[in-house]
């Protein structure tokens, strides 16, 4: 797995000089986790975009809490509130379990409320034959009450194990290469929107 960090290459524009943020929450938590390896990819296509500032979420490293209301008193937890609270937009990478998310990324969610407020949200999923969609069609209405914006297109691998190589590049890019750049327009068009908004208005559920 890469030696994850913060990025920053320039700007689209949008809000003054700076790049908008984009935190990458690695969904999974398990033991010999393949999400590790569709997120190394996912985030190198955000840096090779250039324009955007990522920052790298990942559920494994963060003390959460196992019981709804106990808040997990550790550093890693005021660090990626941290994280969460800076970004302008969200990327959430899961697989899918049992037609659904990991616990582990409903508990991550659960503990911030404000940090997703009027912000939006991307999808890449993995899995079975559906490519983990039906897990994200499991996250928009969660994401909904947080008063945040889901993303239409998302990036899905189906049966990702047989389309990455050992090093973790795809052995036919085409198609993902693509969903993510359709993804990314979107994203990056709520993003910076929402963030003027926020800069003009800031955001009162």
């Amino acid at each position: 797995m890469s030696n994850w960090h913060v990025d920053s290459e320039g700007s689209r524009g949008g809000l003054g000089t700076a790049p908008l943020r984009v935190a990458v929450v690695v969904g999974s938590t398990r033991e010999g986790r393949f999400g590790t390896t569709v997120a190394d990819w996912f985030v190198g296509e955000l840096r090779r975009d250039g324009a955007l500032e990522v920052e790298i979420v990942d559920t494994r490293q963060v003390a959460l809490s196992h019981a709804f209301g106990v808040v997990t008193d550790h550093p890693s937890r005021a660090e990626t509130t941290e994280k969460l609270s800076r970004a302008d937009a969200f990327v959430v990478v899961t697989p899918e379990y049992n037609h659904s998310y990991p616990g582990a990324l409903k508990n991550l969610i659960d503990e911030h409320h404000v940090e997703w407020q009027a912000k939006p949200v991307g999808f890449v999923s993995y899995g079975g034959i559906s490519g983990g969609l039906r897990a994200v069609e499991h996250l928009r209405p969660v994401f909904a009450e947080l008063h945040a914006v889901t993303i239409r297109d998302t990036v899905s691998f189906a049966n990702p194990w047989r389309r990455f190589d050992d090093a973790g590049e795809l052995a036919d890019p085409v198609d993902a290469v693509t969903a993510t750049k359709i993804m990314l327009r979107q994203l990056t068009w709520w993003g910076e929107a929402l963030r003027t908004a926020r800069a003009a208005n800031p955001y009162g559920a």
